[in-house]
């Protein structure tokens, strides 16, 4: 056990074959040895946004932690946050291995699917939404890059959308969006200041607390995956039909499960925590 562990500990990407060949061990010994007696498994590195440095793991719990507080000490607040950011929808997306699986007796050959890329034909998607629904969506027209200029054009629509569909909080509302140049650059933030708009502040690369990640393109896409939809418009068509089966019990409860997020975030204070149990 000791020879294994101190081969083990030269470098932990070993297979059992090589480990056996270095310790003039059978492989069925060793593997015996890893899995019962040191109690390791080998697993697979999760794919993160970024290694964050130790300044933006702070970053996140002093964000995460001013957000509760201020709900703490405000109940109503995130009523009134609308939060939003963009996605392609593209006019084929492969299913993924889980959602191509079959039911199959043992006697049945295998599945197998061709293995196949995301179509050319794309159109990106805007949406702000809030704990209560929708509130504006549109599609980039194709060719257009969502730059400062653009964003700028889009914001003034959502302000003129809140106030003519959601008088409850025209007055009061907050913006939530993550940290994309299009978002921050200085023409926004003065167009934001000079309508009073406060936004709410979201730590760098972290999608595990960003609504649209981690709730509704999740939710949006799985319904899209696997269809031809032939056109721009047919791909805008059914991206709209799933958005609009999406109840507002969806909505409500993605913001409970956002305030779970920044709890947790605070309590671990780990970099990411994307598939853990909440």
């Amino acid at each position: 056990m000791a020879r294994v562990k101190v081969v083990l500990d030269t470098d932990w990407r070993l297979q059992v074959r090589l480990i056996a060949e270095e310790v003039g061990l059978p492989k069925t010994d060793v593997h015996h040895i890893i899995t019962e007696d040191l109690h390791m498994r080998k697993i697979c590195a999760k794919l993160v946004p970024k290694n964050l440095s130790d300044e933006k793991k702070d970053n996140r719990v002093s964000v995460s932690r001013k957000i509760l507080d201020r709900v703490k000490s405000e109940p109503d607040f995130l009523q009134g946050v609308i939060t939003g950011d963009e996605t392609w929808i593209f006019e084929y997306d492969p299913t993924t291995k889980r959602q191509s699986s079959e039911w199959q007796t043992s006697e049945s050959p295998r599945p197998k699917n061709a293995r196949m890329s995301k179509s050319r034909v794309k159109s990106m998607l805007i949406i702000f939404f809030y704990s209560k629904g929708i509130v504006h969506k549109e599609f980039v027209p194709p060719g257009q890059t969502v730059n400062q200029t653009f964003y700028l054009q889009v914001l003034e629509r959502l302000r003129n959308r809140v106030r003519r569909v959601r008088g409850e909080i025209a007055d009061k509302w907050f913006l939530h969006h993550d940290n994309a140049p299009s978002h921050t650059s200085f023409a926004v933030r003065e167009f934001l200041a000079q309508n009073k708009i406060t936004t709410l502040p979201h730590p760098p690369y972290s999608p595990d607390l960003a609504p649209c990640d981690f709730f509704l393109f999740p939710k949006l896409k799985p319904h899209l995956k696997g269809h031809h939809f032939g056109t721009v418009e047919d791909v805008q068509a059914a991206a709209t039909r799933a958005l609009n089966n999406t109840s507002s019990e969806d909505f409500l409860h993605c913001y409970e499960e956002w305030q779970q997020r920044w709890n947790r975030c605070i309590r671990s204070q780990e970099a990411y925590f994307e598939g853990d149990k909440l």
